[in-house]
């Protein structure tokens, strides 16, 4: 299943059929199993086949090295700065891919043992069994890179109780293993040292139903309990903040709350949201706010939006600044463009929502008849992208 030309140990996803079972490893340890143009193709083609493919019952999917997926790869995208929409189509196959993984008809379990941020975790909390350990770091930092939570995850954190979603997309706070089960944005924590064991148990599997894997995974997984230091145990001043109606707001609400004794946390939280993209922070609370009143293929059908005009530019450079000053110079030293929230105008904000022409929109095929089709190959943008080229 290997690339013409390329050898297995080389290929950015590698794929097992071992009876009923399909085994998924990003393959990219080095650069974190960071999410190309390749590896989404990779993905929709293996999920597709196995969907499809009566034999398949279980899907496995796992990080090799350290990280199970650091998200996207910011350099193609800053790469992509000077060449339009030069990203557009692996933007739109991830989206599209966001959508069968949520609505997957077999069994899938990701294993994930290290960090998961960004589209990374795309990969992971929507899963019917995701596998966590004391190795597991998760986060949503994109709104600090002038950018907006994505990857279906305006849909996910919109949905967690309370105002926690909205806590996790502005502030990209870490959350450790047990506190992603906690905040149900797992379902399972296993010590790391068992993780192997576990994924063999599930190869021995006779059956790929759902009671069946379940059961294995609890075998293995233990109780979760919170730290006393943990976020989650602040979840009245997150509510009591991150309930406020725009950004300012609950900046203030967190410098009002910052002076309370047991409320040293909020310090750091302060500092990290003054040092973000204010455009980004903007972009992302009403995301997130309206993915509380949206199914998740209008999230997606948005998230397509806010990216392709983010990286065209409509209103700001910011993520290009955000990924430079990140991951280029590594100066962490961003200048925000406008530089403040109270420059970012409500108006300039509601220019990045704006619906797309009908067939320019991402493609969600709802009806079961037609379930994997709306691809990008079968959209207008290949004959445009051509176009470009030639003219």
């Amino acid at each position: 299943m290997a690339k013409e030309g390329m050898t297995q140990g080389e290929e950015v996803v590698l794929a097992e059929e071992i009876d009923h079972v399909r085994v998924i490893t990003l393959n990219q340890p080095r650069k974190l199993n960071v999410i190309s143009s390749r590896v989404v193709y990779l993905l929709a083609e293996y999920l597709e086949r196995w969907e499809k493919d009566d034999k398949a019952q279980l899907v496995i999917i796992k990080g090799a090295g350290r990280a199970f997926s650091a998200g996207g790869d910011l350099k193609m995208f800053y790469d992509g700065k000077k060449s339009k929409d030069s990203c557009l189509e692996v933007v739109y196959r991830m989206y599209w891919l966001c959508y069968h993984i949520h609505t997957y008809k077999k069994v899938q379990v990701t294993l994930v043992n290290g960090i998961s941020m960004g589209g990374g975790a795309s990969l992971m909390v929507p899963m019917k069994f995701s596998v966590v350990t004391e190795k597991t770091v998760f986060a949503t930092p994109e709104a600090s890179i002038g950018f907006h939570t994505d990857c279906g995850f305006s849909y996910m954190l919109s949905h967690l109780p309370g105002w926690l979603g909205e806590y996790l997309a502005l502030t990209g706070a870490r959350l450790n293993g047990k506190e992603l089960v906690a905040a149900g944005l797992a379902t399972h924590f296993v010590s790391s040292e068992k993780l192997p064991e576990l994924e063999k148990h599930l190869m021995s599997l006779k059956s790929g139903e759902e009671n069946a894997v379940r059961s294995a995974i609890d075998e293995f997984a233990v109780e979760v309990q919170l730290d006393e230091e943990s976020v989650l145990n602040k979840r009245a001043v997150i509510d009591e903040c991150f309930s406020k109606d725009t950004v300012p707001d609950i900046i203030k609400s967190l410098e009002c709350e910052a002076s309370k004794d047991g409320n040293g946390w909020i310090g750091p939280v302060l500092k990290g949201l003054k040092r973000s993209s204010p455009t980004g922070l903007k972009m992302t609370l009403r995301s997130i706010r309206e993915g509380r009143n949206q199914k998740l293929s209008e999230c997606l059908r948005k998230e397509f939006r806010l990216t392709m005009n983010a990286l065209r530019m409509v209103i700001s450079e910011d993520v290009y600044e955000g990924i430079r000053a990140v991951t280029i110079d590594k100066d962490n030293s961003p200048k925000w463009d406008p530089p403040t929230l109270d420059k970012v105008e409500d108006h300039k904000i509601d220019l990045v929502f704006q619906p797309f022409q009908e067939d320019l929109e991402l493609q969600i095929p709802e009806k079961e008849e037609c379930r994997w089709s709306g691809k990008f190959e079968s959209s207008p943008y290949p004959a445009m992208q051509t176009t470009n080229r030639t003219s």
